[in-house]
């Protein structure tokens, strides 16, 4: 009878292992084989809570599937490719966004473009590049990039830092 007993004790713990392992990979989901990126995008400007969001929480946050957009480009050949972020207007509804006409999106490098309200209909900021993180796939424009499917890919910004949105 001790031996049944023991070997009961025995599956509960492994029982309780996994299920705390289920639950583990059920609330890392979409972030699950994220690489840590030290990277932080901020939402100023006409904004009622400026926000400050790092990577890890850009990964955590809902992703939006961009399938089969069409990637214009200015020199070389046009792309169809496949993109995974989080939306703007998530971002922005965060960051109590009212009505603005435009936002001017600065990259690392001090590279600014001025996007109308028009243009971010739709758009993401992505994590991941057909299904890869843009960090590994394209080292040197990650880790992630203004996507706005609507528009020219030169006038997606990589590397974004802020978000500044103008009334």
């Amino acid at each position: 009878m001790a031996t049944s007993v023991k070997d009961s004790r025995w599956t509960r713990i492994a029982c309780l292992v996994l299920c705390v392992s289920l639950i583990a990979v059920a609330l890392t989901g979409c972030g699950a084989g994220a690489p840590r990126v030290d990277w932080t995008v901020s939402i100023t400007g006409e904004v009622a809570n400026p926000l400050a969001l790092d990577y890890g929480t850009l990964v955590q946050m809902e992703q939006t599937e961009l399938d089969d957009v069409l990637m214009q480009k200015s020199l070389g050949e046009d792309e169809i490719t496949s993109w995974s972020g989080v939306a703007i207007d998530t971002i922005f509804e965060q960051a109590g966004v009212g009505d603005y006409t435009t936002a001017t999106v600065t990259a690392a490098d001090g590279y600014a473009i001025e996007v109308t309200r028009d243009e971010l209909e739709g758009a993401i900021i992505a994590l991941k590049l057909n299904g890869e993180w843009i960090t590994r796939a394209e080292p040197d424009k990650g880790p992630i990039r203004l996507v706005t499917p609507e528009t020219p890919a030169n006038r997606w910004v990589f590397q974004v830092q802020e978000i500044e949105v103008n009334p």
